[in-house]
């Protein structure tokens, strides 16, 4: 069954028709990942669904609610959340920057804190609770970003190359986090290039190919 779906969507800088996508349907709790050539509209598409960039046109469901991007609904933000290829982290704590979106969304504080703590443990990252987040390393804030996320459980979690420039011991914790992700039943779509991430168990892959999107008949790279 699909969850989110979009038509009829095309987004263009300047003269270029960067995406032009006839259709495209996420099914509620199946993971994707997302291939092609650099520049080809990959990071633009997650950054348009997570309501971060607006299409030129577009239509857009999610279940069997319509939406629309101007303006992108509240509601449907904390349905999904976006983690950048370089994410941000406040210069706070590493348990606060989990926090942050919990006391957004108004979550009490014993509550909160129950949450962060699980989510320390999921990710593993008590060692770095003392941690200034600006001195942690690429990985680490991979982490933190991915903990800052699932403490909010999300129906769709978008990844824009969540292991790209990561050293080897980083690149692995990673995707064993995007596997327990996975696991967890989130629609999920994985901006990458990633032979392991594309090889996860039951990953579906999708490609951008002249501005469409298509489903690939084999889960590999190249």
């Amino acid at each position: 069954m699909s969850l989110l779906t979009v038509t009829a969507l095309s987004k263009s800088f300047g003269e270029r028709r960067l995406l032009s996508i006839d259709t495209l349907a996420l099914d509620s709790g199946q993971s994707y990942v997302l291939t092609g050539e650099n520049g080809s509209g990959k990071s633009t598409l997650l950054r348009i669904l997570a309501g971060l960039e607006a299409p030129d046109r577009g239509c857009g469901r999610y279940g069997e609610r319509p939406f629309d991007w101007h303006p992108y609904p509240g509601w449907l933000r904390r349905q999904i959340i976006y983690v950048h290829q370089h994410p941000y982290l406040f210069h706070t704590s590493v348990a606060e920057n989990i926090a942050y979106g919990l006391r957004a969304r108004g979550v009490d504080r014993g509550e909160r804190e129950r949450l962060v703590a699980a989510a320390i443990a999921w990710a593993r990252l008590a060692h770095l609770l003392g941690t200034p987040p600006q001195k942690l390393s690429g990985g680490e804030r991979q982490r933190v970003a991915l903990a800052r996320a699932w403490v909010l459980a999300p129906q769709v979690l978008l990844l824009d190359e969540p292991t790209a420039n990561l050293d080897a011991e980083s690149r692995l914790q990673t995707i064993d986090l995007l596997r327990g992700f996975v696991a967890a039943q989130t629609t999920a779509v994985i901006a990458c290039h990633d032979r392991d991430v594309i090889e996860l168990p039951d990953m579906q892959r999708l490609q951008v190919v002249d501005r469409q999107i298509r489903l690939a008949p084999e889960p590999r790279c190249g």
